[in-house]
């Protein structure tokens, strides 16, 4: 923001107009409603609050007033202005998406350096919101602020998540073989996208439990297919021969190990595997970042080698690509941005990058090393004098090793809000690894991270 300068009781002039044109976002709602503690549903973006089935997204008309005080805050008479009454009428209403003008115009000029203005907010296209008069006391003296310190803000909403399951709830739902769902938190979450058409879940584990776990949660699952397994290690086995079999598109973890289900899908002689390596994905939404974030490799691979990387890199660039990224910006990280020898990490980037420039990686933009603050924000790229297509905003991030992978994955989750979605890839279906820990909506992004990269695969 500018430095913000004000004009003092004795120098306005009657006539005076400022007005300032915003607009509004369906953040300022969630920010207000914060705010103010107003949580009427009819000014909550994704709620109906008529009961007529359609979110109504109205701006509050107290935020719309709250324009009035910024242009008199700001502008006219600006800094040093307090407020001492407002009477205004509202004739219309602002929703998200619609650009207001607020503006005042100086009437008459009072003692005790009371300022009265006509004062009205339009929609952009000068249709009327409000009018009415606002009395201010004019600051005394002369006086400028940089509002540059003014803290800003981040609302915690996971846009690129619903953006995901938008595209993949009007697909075909994949038949899905989830193991051992055998309490409510695993079988709730199959069930969950079962109902949003993501998956059609055919369950494989102890029969007793998971009918107990349906119980729990007032489920029924008699419609469903229920394969009774009570041995984990040989559910996992089962859920692997129906993917062979055709008879299932991806598998889902339920209330077992991790390592129980890849050994089955990982066996050599009856497994999933391909000529690639297999690597899993974190696809993240970090609040306030324009775009998903992916994190490979933080579950599988633990040190991987140079060529081990490759397959790393090419399965996210994929997964991209199913995703709807169609030129993703890969970043390979590492502790610096330049190459060191006493560093591997920054060899084994500097020969991905190449190899992505001789086309041995294919279908996107891949530069290292990098380090994590010029990989992801532009000032910290153009402060060390990075020119790259990818510094700065890179949208899939390549760790060096799980433990770098795993502890970047949980800071963005536990310190930055970010909701996780993952799935392994590089095998012949998507493997979607839940935590008990996920909630609903992490849940239902990974079975569509899962839909969507099944689907183009199918197309390939």
């Amino acid at each position: 923001m500018q430095r913000l300068t004000n004009t003092p009781f004795d120098r306005l002039e009657i006539g005076m107009h400022a007005e300032q044109r915003r607009l509004c976002l369906l953040d300022d709602l969630y920010v207000f409603a914060n705010a103010s503690g107003n949580l009427n549903p009819m000014h909550l973006p994704k709620a109906d609050g008529d009961g007529d089935g359609t979110p109504e997204a109205v701006a509050p008309s107290m935020w719309v007033a709250a324009a009035l005080s910024a242009v008199l805050g700001n502008y006219l008479p600006g800094p040093g202005t307090l407020y001492k009454n407002l009477s205004i009428e509202f004739v219309g209403r602002a929703h998200a998406g619609e650009e207001i003008v607020a503006s005042v115009r100086l009437a008459e000029k009072l003692p005790g350096r009371v300022a009265r203005f006509e004062a009205r907010v339009d929609h952009g296209d000068g249709t009327p919101i409000a009018h009415g008069f606002a009395e201010v006391i004019a600051p005394e003296r002369e006086l400028s602020f940089d509002a540059s310190d003014v803290p800003g803000l981040t609302v915690r909403r996971h846009a690129h998540f619903e953006s995901l399951l938008e595209k993949a709830e009007p697909l075909e739902p994949i038949p899905t073989a989830v193991v051992a769902p055998e309490e409510a938190n695993s079988l709730g979450g199959a069930l969950l996208a079962a109902r949003h058409t993501l998956i059609v879940p055919i369950l494989i584990g102890d029969r007793a439990k998971i009918l107990a776990a349906a119980a729990e949660l007032g489920e029924d699952i008699s419609g469903l297919t229920l394969i009774d397994v009570a041995d984990h290690a040989k559910a996992a086995e089962q859920a692997v021969a129906l993917v062979a079999q055709g008879r299932a598109m991806a598998l889902m973890k339920g209330l077992l190990h991790t390592d129980e289900l890849l050994h089955a899908a990982f066996r050599r002689e009856g497994g999933l595997r391909t000529k690639r390596r297999a690597s899993h994905v974190f696809v993240m939404d970090v609040p306030g970042l324009d775009h998903l974030l992916m994190v490979s490799d933080a579950a599988i691979n633990i040190a991987p080698t140079l060529e081990e990387k490759v397959d790393i890199v090419q399965n996210a660039i994929d997964l991209s690509h199913a995703l709807g990224i169609e030129l993703p910006r890969v970043g390979i990280l590492s502790a610096v941005e330049t190459v060191n020898a006493k560093i591997p990490s920054t060899l084994d980037a500097a020969a991905l990058s190449k190899m992505a420039d001789r086309g041995q990686i294919k279908g996107g933009l891949v530069d290292g090393p990098l380090a994590m603050d010029n990989a992801v924000n532009m000032g910290a790229a153009k402060t060390k004098g990075i020119k790259s297509l990818v510094a700065g905003q890179a949208e899939v991030l390549i760790v060096p090793n799980l433990e770098a992978g795993n502890m970047l994955a949980k800071e963005l989750t536990f310190l930055a809000h970010a909701e996780a979605a993952g799935i392994v890839v590089g095998l012949r279906c998507p493997v979607i690894l839940t935590s008990r820990a996920d909630n609903e909506k992490a849940r239902l992004a990974s079975c569509a991270v899962a839909a969507l990269y099944a689907e183009w695969g199918r197309g390939r």
